[in-house]
């Protein structure tokens, strides 16, 4: 097995499965909205909350009269995790080449390999979340708004209006769950426009700064968090080049919380099965005259409380 000695496959395996679940891409904001939860099966309802947490009850009871009883939480829908499979390929002829390395061969090349491996299949995830956030279906009536024209926020005349808008989401959420959203993600696209807006220069300007950065933002609409999706996509020809977040902007109350937090009105979650991303003991093939270390991740992301969320299409031409 050229490239690598015994000592070094003997490692590999549980060295790489680590790195593969400590791996975290910054460009990737998915997870603001579905953050990860583990879980220990493939296949399972989705636990989500109701109206009990809001209800005003009538405690009183008279001497002998049963006591009311409340169960919070329930399971609405079924998740089902998909297994993702990729490998990393590591030619010999890299590794023969960094012999001259003062690093040398073995985990760190194999671990740079893993990494570019895990950069992929992560932007696949990223893609997954956004179209499920960016789905107009999966919200009700209230919680959804397309713009159009004067008023798109690319629109610097009277009547395009982004504060008023967030503020328009940021009730819609609190009306539905008693909770204010903390989480706002956005395009690039929409960032963009955002920075030259009237309203916005207008604002910032009292700050002492002179452009809109994401944290001003979150100040500005009053939530914890501004996240803007840089990331990207091509199509198979790599001729196309496509915004994983597009035009559109989620505002949301996320929060991290175990499986078990019945009643944790949070928008959404990332189901992950517990023990992956794992990382297979890696091979060699004399054909190609490389190594490849399969990658495996498990998971799915899910809007638990759609209500807790509120979607704008087109913020942006």
């Amino acid at each position: 097995m050229p490239g690598m000695n015994l000592s070094q496959i003997r490692v590999v395996d549980p060295v790489l499965t680590t790195i593969a679940q400590g791996f975290k891409q910054p460009a990737l904001i998915g997870n603001a909205l579905f953050p990860v939860v583990p879980v220990g099966v493939r296949a399972g309802r989705i636990l989500s909350f109701g109206k009990e947490d809001f209800m005003l009850y009538n405690t009183a009871r008279t001497p002998g009269s049963n006591t009311k009883r409340l169960k919070f939480g329930y399971a609405s829908g079924t998740f089902a995790l998909v297994d993702y499979s990729l490998e990393g390929q590591l030619a010999l002829e890299d590794i023969q080449e960094s012999d001259n390395n003062p690093a040398g061969p073995g985990v760190d090349l194999m671990s740079m390999t893993v990494n570019k491996t895990m950069e992929s299949m992560a932007l696949g995830l990223e893609y997954a979340q956004a179209t499920l956030a960016r789905t107009a279906a999966s919200y009700q009536a209230a919680n959804k708004t397309t713009l159009s024209g004067t008023s798109q926020w690319s629109d610097y005349g009277t009547t395009s209006n982004p504060v008023a808008v967030i503020e328009t989401a940021k009730e819609a959420v609190r009306a539905a769950i008693g909770k204010r959203p903390n989480t706002i993600v956005m395009g690039a696209a929409v960032m963009s426009k955002l920075r030259a807006h009237p309203l916005i220069v207008d604002r910032v300007k009292y700050t002492g700064r002179d452009v809109a950065t994401p944290e001003l933002l979150a100040s500005l609409f009053g939530v914890q968090r501004v996240l803007v999706g840089d990331s990207i996509y091509m199509n198979d020809a790599g001729t196309t080049i496509t915004d994983v977040w597009g035009k559109d902007v989620v505002v949301a109350y996320t929060e991290l919380g175990s499986i078990a937090d019945r009643g944790n009105p949070s928008y959404g979650y990332t189901y992950n099965l517990s023990g992956y991303p794992m990382v297979e003991q890696p091979y060699f093939e004399r054909n190609p005259k490389s190594w490849f270390a399969p990658v495996t991740r498990v998971e799915a992301p899910v809007i638990a409380a759609v209500n807790a969320g509120y979607l704008i299409t087109n913020a942006v031409a």
